[in-house]
């Protein structure tokens, strides 16, 4: 068999990394197109109303006979149902991922790892309707004022199915944190909790931090959980018993094809749709430079 010449192998590495800088460059077109469609039909919406009104504005009614267009009521919605699923999924996840990382043995590892990868898998519209249906009934013995849609079941939900998020990125965090470090907190005596919380949390902190700024951006990003559970009453309010709208469930409202295409109404969804991009890009953005810190770290 004769080997290939350095030539052709030369040539074959090139074309592997023009293939990889033409998707590279292919997700990086998908985005810019994103964006270039987001605003340019924002534009037209800003051209009718004004960007005060819907920046700082308390009532959001498109919909209605009067209409207001204050885009507060969704955001807040967004974040409060948001901030309920981090409250739920960051403490857990962090200390699932300790217990992976720090205490399980490999075989527990090996069959706790395929457990979280299922409960990722299940589609959001699963969660929605386990909410909505399981989660709501048994809040409602407990909190007797409870609305049958509110934020906070679909919050705790949300966290619940942005668990293996958290736990996968924070176990990684932890795993990569140089094993001499340990071994030198046990020569002085520490204990395996001290270790795991005094010596491996801290150093693996800018992973950890980056995975709950991930999880955020998951959170804030969730459609079919809060359109089903959260309800479609955008109100202006941080109460998590009554119905709240989110960004994402305002869109699936339009986009059902009750709204005319070309009418405010409808263009109205690609102005919450940016302010939805922005956001989120705010929160990858930020992720991706606490991973980098972490990786220079431990490079």
């Amino acid at each position: 068999m004769t080997s290939a010449t350095p030539g052709s192998s030369h040539v074959k590495e090139q074309m592997v990394g023009w293939a990889f800088k033409l998707c590279g460059l292919l997700s990086l077109f998908v985005t810019v197109g994103i964006a270039v469609v987001l605003f340019a039909e924002a534009a037209h919406f800003f051209g009718e109303v004004s960007v005060v009104e819907f920046l700082f504005g308390t009532e959001w009614t498109p919909l209605f006979t009067e209409k207001h267009f204050g885009i507060l009521p969704l955001v807040l919605g967004t974040l409060l149902v948001s901030a309920i699923a981090m409250i739920v999924a960051i403490p857990l996840g962090i200390l699932i991922a300790v217990y992976l990382s720090e205490y399980a043995s490999a075989r527990v590892r090996r069959s706790l790892k395929p457990i979280l990868e299922i409960l990722a898998s299940i589609p959001t519209i699963v969660f929605g309707y386990f909410a909505l249906l399981s989660v709501t009934p048994f809040l409602q013995k407990i909190i007797p004022g409870l609305s049958g849609f509110n934020a906070l079941s679909p919050g705790i939900v949300m966290g619940i199915m942005i668990l293996p998020f958290v736990v996968s990125l924070t176990d990684d965090a932890m795993t990569a944190v140089p094993h001499s470090l340990r071994m030198a907190a046990y020569g002085l005596g520490s204990t395996r909790l001290q270790v795991a919380f005094r010596v491996v949390l801290p150093s693996a902190s800018s992973g950890v931090i980056a995975a709950c700024v991930l999880a955020v951006s998951r959170a804030v990003g969730e459609t079919m959980l809060v359109a089903i559970a959260a309800g479609m009453r955008p109100t202006f309010t941080l109460n998590p018993l009554v119905p709240v709208q989110t960004i994402t469930a305002y869109i699936v409202q339009v986009s059902l094809g009750d709204t005319p295409a070309g009418t405010l109404e409808y263009r109205s969804i690609f102005a919450v749709a940016s302010v939805l991009f922005v956001l989120t890009f705010i929160l990858n953005m930020l992720a991706q430079k606490l991973r980098a810190s972490f990786k220079f770290t431990y490079a």
